[in-house]
C-alpha cells in the first residue's frame, strides 16, 4: 500500500470513528446537510469493494461503517425524523 492510500485510510477511519463518537447526529442530517450518510458510506464500500473483485455485501458493510448490526444500531441511536426533516430531504430528493 502507498502512502497515499495509507493516509486515505486512516482519514476513513478517522471519519468512522467520529461518527461513531456522534450518534446523536442522526442520518436524516447528514442527508440534509452534506449529502451523505452513514448509509451511502456503507453503499461506497460496496461499491468499491466489487472494484477491486473482494465480495462485501451491505448489511456487512452497514455494520463496519456502525460498528455493530444496523438494526441494533437503529434502535439503539435512531431518533424519528421530523416533519421538518422530511420535507427537507424530500424537496432535495423528489
Amino acid at each position: 500500500m502507498d502512502k497515499q492510500t495509507e493516509i486515505e485510510a486512516a482519514v476513513f477511519r478517522r471519519l468512522i470513528q467520529h461518527l461513531d463518537n456522534n450518534k446523536q447526529v442522526q442520518n436524516i442530517e447528514l442527508m440534509n446537510l452534506a449529502g451523505f450518510c452513514r448509509n451511502c458510506l456503507a453503499k461506497w464500500m460496496v461499491a468499491a469493494a466489487e472494484e477491486q473483485g473482494v465480495a462485501l455485501d451491505y448489511d456487512g458493510a452497514r455494520e463496519q461503517v456502525y460498528g455493530m448490526p444496523y438494526d441494533q444500531w437503529k434502535q439503539q441511536y435512531q431518533m424519528e425524523a421530523t416533519p421538518e426533516q422530511l420535507a427537507k430531504f424530500n424537496s432535495k430528493n423528489p
